[in-house]
């Protein structure tokens, strides 16, 4: 007996073409979960407890977003990546060398949470042009996520959000 297609209203070629951005989404989240978890880690200074704490927060909300994302991925019919060498290839997410300072941390995982915030949007457009609602669920909280992470972070850093864009801007012009 064989198993069934995939016939849940989403053609195969825009199950493939989602299940790709998801699989980028999930490579970005795992990236920056791991980012996050070293710095609350690692962080030191003034600023230590209040930045312990809320990568610790977010990391842990990271954690279990990652599953969410996976198993979209396979409910869609295709498999999650799963690998450090799959989500290297897949990121936009780079790793910092050495231990940062808190402030430096803090532009470092804002940049990070903006670039999944990017990625979000573009899976949510390929998701609401296939009338996939449940991904566009699941692309809309974790952009709701994501954007108010950001913010929180932005509030740390005395004047230092036009900082992190113009970093930010500088990094995409040299790619």
């Amino acid at each position: 007996m064989s198993i069934p297609a995939i016939e849940i209203g989403i053609s195969d070629k825009d199950r493939e073409t989602i299940s790709n951005g998801l699989a980028r989404m999930l490579a970005d989240s795992f990236c920056l979960y791991l980012k996050t978890h070293n710095y609350h880690w690692n962080v030191k200074g003034p600023m230590f407890q209040t930045l312990h704490v809320m990568f610790m927060d977010q990391y842990t909300e990271l954690w279990n977003a990652l599953d969410e994302i996976a198993e979209r991925i396979r409910s869609l019919g295709f498999p999650a990546p799963g690998t450090m060498s799959e989500f290297a290839k897949l990121s936009g997410i780079s790793e910092v060398e050495g231990v940062p300072s808190a402030e430096d941390m803090i532009r470092d995982v804002i940049v990070a949470t903006q670039a999944v915030t990017r990625t979000a949007r573009e899976v949510l457009d390929l998701a609401d042009q296939a009338n996939d609602q449940p991904t566009i669920d699941l692309m809309t909280q974790r952009l709701q996520i994501h954007e108010k992470n950001a913010w929180m972070l932005r509030s740390l850093l005395e004047g230092g959000a036009g900082d992190v864009v113009t970093t930010s801007a500088k990094r995409k012009k040299n790619k």
